[in-house]
């Protein structure tokens, strides 16, 4: 609930300005914004003069949630391959947390990628957001580009499709392309939402596509993009949005 003016609680802000220092615009704009009935506080309207606290307070604009709290870290990174899904490794081999020089905060890896993969790993230290993005009932998908042993079979596609048995089950993919040949190998690319141990390998190992190189390009609405082995990027306020959405419900 917005708090009033007078509050005076540590911590507690005129909304305008909480929405303006979160990027959403000058400060006028955010008013105009509020005057419309275009922001929400915790389930209600907002209204001008709300004053609220940015590290708890739950924003949506325009339907989008807005993260305010200044603590929280959002980051893509993209993980080269021989590199370990561990922010530090016990065994002395290059981890996460040896490319995060600059990041001051303390942030964990949302789900992993075995050290022969590479491509888009989230990083955060939003442990709600991380626990829905990983947990199966969200279902939210991820696309890898492959390099396989090829040519292509026929019927590859429509049997990924339709459900391949593997030793822990079925399993399937949600689309499927052939994206290039490669003389005697063949670039696919495949969205699924399956998160079990080296779900993609298999998939493809069992339709007779053995895997030589797996990029992850995408987790839900958030994509590598040009992103550089063993760079990292803040999501910008969109794409946070964006990854709520897509864990809502």
């Amino acid at each position: 609930m917005p708090h009033d003016d007078s509050s005076g609680a540590p911590g507690v802000e005129r909304l305008q300005k909480v929405l303006a220092a979160a990027g959403v615009g000058s400060r006028r704009a955010c008013e105009d914004l509020i005057f419309r009935r275009r922001v929400t506080v915790d389930g209600r309207v907002a209204q001008l003069g709300d004053k609220v606290d940015p590290a708890t307070a739950v924003i949506y604009v325009d339907g989008e949630r807005l993260v305010t709290d200044t603590r929280l870290v959002y980051l893509a990174m993209n993980k080269p391959r021989g590199v370990v899904s561990t922010m530090a490794d016990e065994k002395g081999r290059t981890a996460l947390a040896d490319f995060l020089g600059r990041v001051e905060e303390r942030v964990y890896h949302v789900g992993r990628l075995d050290a022969d993969s590479e491509g888009l790993l989230l990083l955060t230290n939003d442990g709600t957001l991380a626990h829905r993005l990983m947990h199966p009932s969200y279902g939210v998908p991820k696309t890898y580009l492959c390099e396989v042993a090829g040519p292509l079979r026929r019927d590859a596609g429509r049997r990924l499709k339709a459900g391949v048995e593997l030793s822990d089950g079925l399993a399937r993919v949600d689309e499927f392309r052939l994206v290039d040949t490669l003389g005697r190998t063949a670039q696919v690319e495949l969205t699924l939402h399956e998160g079990r141990k080296h779900i993609v390998r298999r998939l493809l190992e069992e339709v007779g596509h053995p895997v030589s190189r797996l990029i992850r390009t995408a987790i839900g609405p958030i994509r590598l993009g040009d992103l550089r082995p063993g760079r990292n990027r803040r999501l910008t306020n969109a794409e946070i949005a964006a990854l709520f959405k897509a864990v809502e419900g």
